[in-house]
């Protein structure tokens, strides 16, 4: 055992020195507890020793690795240590409880378990779980886990996916408000609250009716001759000439995506006993904001009645007309091959919605009927097409104005 002042030289001197054949202690000469050890396979810990009750016995607590840990960030942790114990806070104890407590992974798993919600929802959950929180924080006990610990798991999931580093947070935070409530971290704790979160901005691609009539001719090429130069490896697309064709029902799902405003989801998921042709009117009983009548156009249903009838889907997917049939899982591929061929390489499916929300907003359509068309729950989510509703606003302002020049003697 020897007694020295521990700074960072001094541990590094220690370091350095003549690998002992035994662990050898190293204790602190101001802070009475503090102190380090190095085994002979020369691995150096910073430690904190104390007694829990006056007259107990002497515990140890681990404190960290030298080289992870700095000798002042070891002496402050085996000082809050010390008092605590002065305290009667017994923070060995309390590490054996973080060790026999689930893990970050676990919580998060069991909140996705064990929450109600749209399927859609926990699979999206499932994912961001798996690939973002998992990799980071995910062996680490829920107990334990500290705010810096979660800031830092977010700068770096930010580095490749900035907006899911987002939803990564917000998954956590709902994890630990919902395992507090069932006693599976004390009441209170959420290290994912107050995270500093990357500035979101929301996306305004609309196609042009330039963009919208090669889109259109490209659609047909697809179904016809096909796509050429990028050949699709799916065995479900014929090659013609190094061309890929592409079914009915692929650019049957685009179009309906242009025509009716709706959700990819909730056109790959529509079934045909979910359309309503004398009516013409999608009934779907589970969207994104829950029970949603479509009310179709004249093309849009031209479109439905012109796709061929396989299976229980209106988008046949692979599995169509099987036994296990499920819905087609996305269009990715596809429609890369036709934005690409179309020179829209920077348009997302998800902006055929707000195409088709700016065009009513353009013809100067009320925002609360666009927001009925789209379904939104939120009168707040549709003003972001405010901006392109222009035409009723002028209208408005020249009939105000026009009454006040007349009486003023403007433009006379």
């Amino acid at each position: 055992m020897a007694i020295l002042k521990i700074t960072a030289d001094a541990v590094s001197d220690v370091m350095k020195s003549a690998r002992p054949n035994k662990t050898t202690f190293y204790f602190d000469a101001e802070l009475k507890g503090f102190g380090f050890y190095r085994t002979p396979g020369n691995v150096g810990t910073f430690f904190a020793e104390y007694r829990p009750v006056a007259g107990g016995a002497k515990k140890r607590l681990k404190l960290g690795s030298v080289g992870t840990l700095k000798a002042n960030e070891a002496r402050e942790a085996a000082r809050r240590t010390i008092a605590s114990a002065a305290l009667g806070k017994d923070l060995a104890k309390g590490r054996a409880d973080e060790r026999a407590s689930g893990t970050v992974k676990q919580l998060v798993a069991d909140y996705i378990t064990g929450k109600d919600m749209k399927a859609s929802t926990r699979d999206f959950y499932n994912i961001t779980l798996k690939t973002h929180i998992e990799p980071q924080i995910g062996t680490t006990k829920a107990v334990a886990l500290t705010r810096v610990e979660v800031q830092r798991a977010h700068s770096a999931i930010s580095k490749k996916a900035r907006y899911s580093a987002n939803r990564a947070m917000a998954l956590l935070s709902a994890a630990y408000v919902w395992g507090a409530k069932r006693g599976y971290v004390p009441e209170g704790m959420n290290p994912a609250a107050k995270i500093d979160r990357n500035k979101e901005e929301a996306r305004e691609r609309f196609l042009t009716a330039d963009e919208m009539a090669r889109l259109g001719d490209t659609m047909r090429e697809a179904e016809t001759l096909g796509i050429p130069h990028k050949p699709s490896d799916s065995k479900h697309a014929p090659k013609e000439k190094n061309r890929t064709v592409y079914g009915p029902h692929v650019t049957g799902a685009i179009r309906l995506l242009m025509l009716t405003g709706c959700r990819l989801r909730e056109v790959l998921n529509l079934r045909w006993s979910e359309y309503d042709e004398k009516r013409g009117l999608l009934l779907l009983p589970d969207s994104k904001t829950g029970r949603k009548t479509v009310v179709l156009s004249a093309a849009a249903q031209a479109v439905l009645d012109a796709l061929p009838r396989i299976g229980k889907f209106v988008i046949a997917g692979h599995s169509a007309a099987t036994e296990h049939e499920v819905p087609r899982a996305d269009l990715k591929k596809p429609w890369a091959a036709i934005a690409g061929r179309a020179g829209l390489g920077d348009v997302h499916l998800h902006d055929l919605r707000h195409t088709f929300a700016s065009v009513g907003a353009g013809d100067g359509m009320s925002l609360p009927m666009i927001g009925k068309l789209l379904g939104h729950a939120d009168a707040g989510t549709t003003q972001r097409y405010a901006h392109l509703h222009v035409d009723p606003v002028r209208a408005a302002a020249d009939s105000i104005a026009g009454k006040i020049a007349d009486a003023i003697g403007c433009g006379k």
